[in-house]
C-alpha cells in the first residue's frame, strides 16, 4: 500500500510541476500578446489558462483520492481521479471546438501579426511545454488522470510548434492564413485523443468491465485451476480506477465439498495473480442459485 501511495504522490508532484510551468508561461504569453498586438498569442494564452485549470484539477484529484475511506465513501475517493479525467477530456473537446471556430473566423479575415515577437514567444512556449511533457511522461502511463494532464500539455506543445511554423512562414512570405490552417491541424490531432479519454473515463464511471477482460475466459481459468468449483455465474467486474478492479460473483461448489473457505481462497488467488483483481466478493452456493426465486 505504501508503494501505491508513493507512486500516487510522485504523479501528483509531476502534475504540480507542469502546472507551475504552464501557468507561469501563460503570463508571459499575455504580456507578449499585448506588446505585439498578436491575437494569436493572446488566444494561445487563453488556451494555456484552460490547460492550467485542467492541470490544477488533476493535481486536486490526486490529493482527494489519497483520502482514506469513511462511512459515507466506503470505497474511498480514488474514483475522483476518473471524474477529473472525464472533465479534462470534455474541456479538451471544448478547446478543439473553440480553435475551429476561431480558425474559421481568421481564415475569413486574417489579422495582422507581429511575426517576430510571435516567433520568440512561441519558441519559449515550446521549451516550457517540452519540459512539462517530459515531466508528465515519466509518470504512470496507465493512470487516466496523468493521461488527461499529458493531453493538455501535448495540445500546448503542438500549438507552440504550429505557432513557430506559422511565424516563420509569415516572416518569409507574409501569408497570414497559415496560422489558422495550422491551428485546424492541431485541433484535429487533439480531437482523437480527447475523445478516447472521454470514452474510457465514461466507461469506468458507468461501472463498465475492463475492455481487456474476457469474462468467459476468466471463468474457464478458475474452473480449470480450482476443480472444486462446479459453476460460476452472476459475475460483475468494474474498477474504481483502471488499476483498482473490483468483482462480485456466485460460485457453485461440488456437493461433496464441505469446507468452503480454502476453495474461496484459491479462487481469490487466481483472480489476483491471473487477472489483477485484488478485491473480490464471492457468494458460495452448493445447490440452486439463491437469486433464482427472487423476483425484483
Amino acid at each position: 500500500m505504501n508503494d501505491v501511495n508513493d507512486h500516487s504522490h510522485g504523479n501528483m508532484r509531476r502534475v504540480q510541476i507542469a502546472l507551475i510551468l504552464t501557468a507561469s508561461f501563460m503570463i508571459v504569453e499575455v504580456i507578449g500578446g499585448i506588446v505585439s498586438g498578436s491575437l494569436a498569442l493572446l488566444a494561445d494564452a487563453g488556451h494555456m489558462l484552460t490547460d492550467s485549470m485542467g492541470l490544477a484539477l488533476a493535481a486536486l484529484a490526486f490529493r482527494v483520492s489519497a483520502k482514506p475511506a469513511d462511512s459515507r465513501r466506503s470505497y474511498g475517493y480514488q474514483r475522483f481521479q476518473i471524474l477529473a479525467a472525464f472533465v479534462n477530456g470534455l474541456s479538451l473537446l471544448l478547446i478543439v471546438a473553440w480553435i475551429l471556430v476561431e480558425a474559421i473566423q481568421r481564415l475569413m479575415s486574417p489579422p495582422e501579426v507581429m511575426a517576430g515577437t510571435m516567433l520568440v514567444v512561441a519558441a519559449g512556449g515550446l521549451v516550457v511545454n517540452l519540459l512539462s511533457f517530459v515531466v508528465l511522461h515519466g509518470g504512470d502511463r496507465e493512470n487516466m488522470n496523468i493521461a488527461g494532464a499529458v493531453l493538455h500539455v501535448a495540445g500546448d506543445l503542438l500549438g507552440s510548434v504550429a505557432a513557430i511554423v506559422a511565424a516563420i512562414v509569415i516572416i518569409a512570405t507574409g501569408w497570414m492564413p497559415v496560422d489558422p490552417l495550422l491551428s485546424i491541424l492541431v485541433a484535429m490531432l487533439i480531437l482523437r485523443s480527447a475523445w478516447k479519454l472521454v470514452q474510457r473515463s465514461a466507461h469506468i464511471l458507468l461501472e463498465g468491465a475492463p475492455e481487456w477482460l474476457d469474462i468467459g475466459q476468466m471463468k474457464s481459468k478458475i474452473t480449470s485451476l480450482v476443480p472444486e468449483v462446479r459453476d460460476i455465474h452472476h459475475v460483475h467486474v468494474w474498477g474504481l480506477t483502471p488499476q483498482h478492479l473490483m468483482l462480485t460473483m456466485h460460485v457453485t461448489l461440488a456437493e461433496s465439498q464441505t469446507s468452503t473457505t480454502p476453495v474461496i481462497r484459491q479462487v481469490k488467488t487466481v483472480l489476483k495473480n491471473e487477472f489483477g483483481i485484488s478485491h473480490s466478493t464471492i457468494e458460495v452456493e452448493c445447490g440452486d442459485c439463491s437469486d433464482e426465486s427472487i423476483h425484483l
